[in-house]
C-alpha cells in the first residue's frame, strides 16, 4: 500500500491529506487486482474547512467582474484541451469506458466550458416599465454563495464540469464532492482550474462518504445551494433535507427511458439506436434506453 498513492483533498488553494486515516481503494475495472490509488474518507471537520474556505472567498469572487470570471474559465478550457489525451487515459483506466468515449466526454466538457465562459458577458438583467412616475425598475443577477456539488463516477469529467463551470462564472464558490471511484480524474480537473488561476477558496474538493461529507454539505448553514447527480433514493433524501433550509436544490437522477419505434421507422437506424442507447457505457448512465416500445 505504501507504493500506491492516496489522493488529497483541495481546500483553500492547498492539497491537503485527510486526517481520517480511512481510505477506499480505486481499482482498475479492467483488472480488479490493480489498485490505482486510494481515495480518503474525509471527516466532517475537513468538510467544514472546505465550506469555510468557500464562504471566505465568496465576497471577493462575487465582486470580480463576470467577464473576468469568464476569461478565467476560457483559460481553463484551453488547458483542458491541452490535456485531453492525458485525462482520457486516466478516465478510461479508472472508470472503464473505452478511450473513444472518454475523449468524447472530455470534448463535451470543453464545449460546456466554452459556452459557459461566454456567459460571463451575458449576465444580463431586465428593465420593467413602472406604473409609478419617476420610478425605474430593473433586475440584476446575483450569485447565491457557496455551492455544494455532488457528482457520480459514470461521467467524471462532464458532470463535474457542467456543475462547476456555471457556478464559478456566475460568481458562486464551490465545495465539490467528487466520486470516490474516480478520484484521479477529479484531481486532474481541479488541477486544471488551479493552473488557470482561480483564487484560493473559490473551488474546493473533498473526497468521502455520502453519510459524512455529503451530509455535512447538505446540512451546513453556509451552503446556499446544492446540485446533485446520482441515484433516485439518495437524490430524494437529499432534496428533502436541503429544501427544509429553503436553499436551491437541483437533482439529476436515474431515468427509465423508452425508445419508441413507429411502423414507418428506418429499422436499421432504430436497431443501431437501440444498441447504442442500451449498451453504450455498458448502460451505466441515466440517459440509457432501458426499454424499446414498438408500434403494434
Amino acid at each position: 500500500m505504501s507504493n500506491i498513492p492516496t489522493v488529497k483533498n483541495y481546500i483553500n488553494g492547498k492539497w491537503v491529506e485527510s486526517a481520517s486515516g480511512k481510505t477506499i481503494a480505486n481499482t482498475n475495472p479492467a483488472n480488479t487486482d490493480e489498485i490505482l490509488c486510494y481515495a480518503p474518507l474525509s471527516t466532517r471537520e475537513e468538510t467544514k474547512a472546505a465550506i469555510a474556505a468557500a464562504k471566505e472567498a465568496f465576497p471577493k469572487w462575487k465582486n470580480t467582474p463576470a467577464p473576468i470570471r469568464g476569461k478565467m474559465m476560457f483559460k481553463a478550457m484551453l488547458l483542458l484541451q491541452d490535456h485531453i489525451d492525458e485525462l482520457a487515459a486516466i478516465l478510461t483506466k479508472e472508470e472503464g469506458k473505452i478511450l473513444r468515449e472518454s475523449k468524447g466526454e472530455i470534448m463535451r466538457a470543453i464545449n460546456i466550458m466554452e459556452f459557459t465562459a461566454g456567459e460571463g458577458r451575458r449576465m444580463r438583467g431586465s428593465t420593467i416599465p413602472s406604473e409609478l412616475p419617476n420610478t425605474f425598475i430593473y433586475t440584476i443577477r446575483q450569485p447565491l454563495g457557496a455551492m455544494g456539488l455532488i457528482t457520480p463516477w459514470n461521467f467524471p469529467v462532464a458532470i463535474p464540469i457542467w456543475k462547476i463551470a456555471p457556478a464559478l462564472v456566475a460568481g458562486n464558490t464551490v465545495v465539490f464532492k467528487a466520486a470516490s471511484l474516480t478520484p484521479l480524474t477529479a484531481v486532474k480537473i481541479v488541477e486544471i482550474f488551479e493552473q488557470a488561476g482561480f483564487p484560493a477558496g473559490v473551488l474546493n474538493m473533498v473526497f468521502g462518504s455520502g453519510s459524512v461529507v455529503g451530509d455535512e454539505i447538505v446540512n451546513h448553514p453556509d451552503i446556499h445551494g446544492i446540485s446533485f447527480t446520482g441515484s433516485n433514493d439518495v437524490g430524494c433524501a437529499l432534496y428533502t433535507q436541503a429544501s427544509k433550509r429553503g436553499i436551491r436544490v437541483q437533482c439529476e437522477m436515474g431515468g427509465k427511458n423508452p425508445l419508441i419505434i413507429l411502423a414507418d421507422a428506418d429499422i436499421a437506424l432504430a436497431v443501431e439506436g437501440a444498441i447504442a442507447g442500451g449498451f453504450g457505457s455498458t448502460g451505466q448512465r441515466c440517459t440509457a434506453a432501458s426499454r424499446v416500445i414498438l408500434e403494434e
